[in-house]
């Protein structure tokens, strides 16, 4: 792919094909830089989707559950631990998704991820040959993402998200299962033939993210989105080392014998 990417760089039709879509369209003013509220909302949803995707995995597998949550104000809707674990942590996520969409509609930052013309999707193409063929876009994400970065973006916040959401609630017991015409328009099979897809879109997405991070100016990226300031030195280096350490002793830490004490405070946890 590489081999082919260069190649048609390379040709008559590619260097016009670049020249007329050079990856990034002209978009409309935006704020730029990264605000304190955006970096501390990149870091909840990072930490956040590594415990719903772990918890997600762990129900995926659970055959019989170490222990099982019951509900003070329904005793008969008994569900595991593990259940009961991801349903606290998808709630904060949404909480944290709330928030960060709210401050990119009040402040202004929607227009770096939401597209405004038709021409985001063959500079979106054009991004992609580039990334390719190694020959990653000069576009500057300090004021603009590119096209390939705002479609991204997008289909993440406004499509995966609230996918993942809806289902998600569906298939939970807050879904009202004695409605049966609105189960029949939703049916909890669908929820589930959709649920998982996307979280591997969502593990695809944060992997692709992570490598281009480190591939395109890792420091200057890391202090962009840890510091709020265009520079290149080790600090946001560090603080990206430091949030990978709280990351991983939360994943570690998200144990029944850890969780059942919390658990215990909204309802009965037992056996």
């Amino acid at each position: 792919m590489v081999i082919a990417a260069q190649w048609f760089l390379g040709t008559e039709a590619g260097r016009n094909f670049l020249s007329r879509y050079p990856g990034q369209y002209e978009q409309p003013d935006a704020p730029g830089g990264y605000p304190w509220w955006l970096n501390w909302a990149h870091f909840f949803n990072a930490f956040l989707m590594v415990l719903v995707i772990k918890t997600g995995v762990q129900i995926r597998r659970e055959i019989k559950p170490e222990a099982y949550w019951t509900p003070k104000w329904g005793r008969q809707r008994r569900i595991s631990l593990t259940i009961w674990t991801h349903n606290a942590l998808d709630l904060l996520w949404v909480l944290n998704g709330l928030v960060f969409v709210t401050l990119l509609v009040a402040t202004g930052y929607w227009s770096r991820v939401v597209p405004t013309s038709w021409e985001v999707f063959p500079n979106a193409l054009s991004a992609l040959v580039q990334y390719v063929s190694l020959d990653w876009p000069t576009t500057s994400d300090w004021a603009h993402y590119n096209s390939a970065q705002e479609l991204a973006y997008f289909v993440t916040i406004f499509v995966a998200a609230p996918l993942a959401i809806a289902t998600g609630v569906r298939m939970s017991g807050l879904w009202p299962g004695d409605k049966p015409m609105l189960n029949k328009a939703f049916p909890v099979e669908w929820a589930r033939a959709v649920h998982f897809p996307v979280m591997i879109y969502f593990v695809t997405f944060i992997l692709v993210h992570v490598i281009l991070v480190f591939a395109t100016d890792a420091l200057r990226n890391l202090n962009q989105i840890y510091t709020g300031q265009d520079a290149t030195n080790w600090t946001g280096f560090w603080l990206f080392v430091l949030s990978l350490i709280v990351i991983i002793g939360a994943a570690v830490a998200v144990r029944p014998v850890l969780v059942a004490p919390l658990a215990s405070l909204f309802g009965r946890v037992g056996r």
